[in-house]
């Protein structure tokens, strides 16, 4: 019974904020940015996808409950009430979506209670104002923004800044679904501001994320041997243009690129890193083609004619792989 009221008051919440707005217009990243939100690089750790896993939050948001979705509808209307950016209700999301599952609980640990687990004791309200949805998602907005520079941190972050948890990474777990949803029952373009990011494909250095974010940047430029940009490349061409953006200075051939830097592993190689591949894998001066590991299985490459500079799936088992990787400038 308690479930079925809480809903039935939820959703009437919900509906009437709606309607007191009327028609909802749709938000793109510029009106984010307008609002004074930074928007997130995609090529660091930062990023509402994983390469392979583009999928990840609408499975996850596919999953959850009507009691669940009302109340990511109730922190969204108020959200917008309040004219705060879809950042805000994203980083609200993730949070509550950590601390219970986006229920309103009546119990946790100690005194926590509510959606975002707030704690009597804390200062946080009354228990009968932590159990109440409204005043919970406008208290959990009014500590987000008494947090200086909440704009430009990565949601997780952001939602820990206000939780203060023992466990700060977790957070980080609901960011696809937070933007999912955000974009779906928020209607908003492009929630992140930069689209598909790396996820935990993070560069072991500066240069290397420079590197990346030059690279991905040419994708869909023509492959055309001996290019080397700015409207055509080939595939030493465009490390070397990627590398140059990030201040390093690689030579012009693949095979003299596999010597321009510190040696590794191929397996324990990391976003930014060049990849080879030779006609004899034992035989550096047979190296015919070279690539930038992004991470998680993927490079970016221009690979031969006919073939835009894309991103692709690497195996490092692969054939003509060699077993070593370079890492420009070190």
């Amino acid at each position: 019974m308690r479930a079925g009221l809480f809903l039935a008051f939820v959703t009437a919440g919900v509906v009437a904020v709606l309607l007191a707005a009327g028609t909802v217009a749709i938000i793109d990243s510029q009106r984010q940015q307008a609002l004074g939100v930074t928007p997130l690089s995609c090529d660091a750790a930062i990023g509402p996808t994983q390469p392979g896993q583009g999928d990840i939050g609408a499975a996850d948001a596919a999953n959850l409950t009507e009691e669940q979705r009302a109340i990511v509808s109730l922190i969204i209307s108020i959200g917008k009430k309040r004219q705060l950016s879809p950042r805000a209700w994203q980083i609200a999301i993730q949070a509550g979506m950590t601390e219970s599952g986006l229920r309103n609980l009546h119990y946790g640990d100690r005194d926590s209670l509510g959606i975002f687990q707030m704690r009597p004791s804390m200062g946080w309200g009354t228990v009968a104002q932590v159990t109440n949805p409204p005043y919970q998602v406008n208290k959990f907005y009014d500590v987000l923004l008494s947090i200086p520079g909440w704009e430009t941190m990565r949601p997780g972050d952001a939602a820990q800044a206000v939780e203060r948890s023992a466990f700060p990474d977790r957070y980080h777990k609901w960011e696809p679904m937070a933007v999912h949803l955000v974009e779906n029952m928020g209607e908003v373009v492009d929630a992140t501001g930069c689209g598909e990011g790396l996820g935990a494909a993070l560069p072991p250095n500066k240069a290397a994320a420079a590197a990346i974010e030059f690279a991905l940047g040419e994708r869909g430029k023509p492959y055309v041997w001996g290019a080397t940009g700015p409207d055509s490349y080939d595939c030493s061409g465009l490390m070397l243009r990627a590398y140059e953006a990030a201040g390093i200075t690689l030579p012009r051939v693949s095979r003299d690129q596999y010597k321009a830097g510190a040696m590794l592993p191929v397996e324990k190689a990391q976003p930014g890193d060049l990849l080879f591949w030779a006609y004899d894998e034992t035989d550096p001066k047979t190296i015919h083609h070279v690539a930038m590991y992004l991470g998680d299985g993927k490079i970016v490459e221009a690979q031969q004619s006919g073939v835009p500079v894309h991103v692709r799936d690497v195996s490092f088992d692969e054939a003509e792989l060699v077993a070593q990787a370079i890492r420009p400038g070190v």
